[in-house]
């Protein structure tokens, strides 16, 4: 299965892939709301994106109490249904990484679903710092 790879060295913290996640997932720039973070270290020294690393173990889909979360059989990736999330937060517990976010407007978690298979963080990426292999 393919993966999200990122290489911070090449971060410019540009915000592009936040931009492109939650127009591709919400229709509006927003990168509060977004499935990918750029986090800064160093006061800017590095920066690093972040995003759910779609783990084989997948804590969150097995901490989740209604199944909401499944294995999209294409991508591998653990996704979050809707329709059967009831906003209990114990997957954002469960999870290592804290890639799985709470979203107040929706009473729904979200986590990144590497778009079926074309996350638009990386065409979205003017740096190649974040790729699909």
């Amino acid at each position: 299965m393919k993966a999200l790879v990122m290489q911070p060295d090449k971060c410019t913290s540009c915000l592009q892939c936040e931009m492109a996640c939650t127009f591709e997932h919400e229709g509006v720039f927003n990168p509060a709301r977004s499935r990918i973070k750029v986090f800064e270290f160093e006061h800017g020294a590095l920066n690093v994106p972040y995003a759910c690393t779609q783990c084989e173990e997948a804590w969150c889909l097995h901490a989740c109490p209604t199944n909401a979360i499944t294995i999209n059989d294409a991508t591998g990736a653990k996704v979050v249904n809707d329709d059967k999330c009831v906003g209990c937060k114990v997957c954002t517990i469960a999870c290592p990484y804290g890639t799985i976010n709470y979203r107040p407007e929706t009473g729904k978690v979200a986590k990144c679903d590497l778009c079926d298979g074309n996350p638009a963080c990386v065409e979205a990426c003017p740096t190649g710092a974040i790729t699909y292999q």
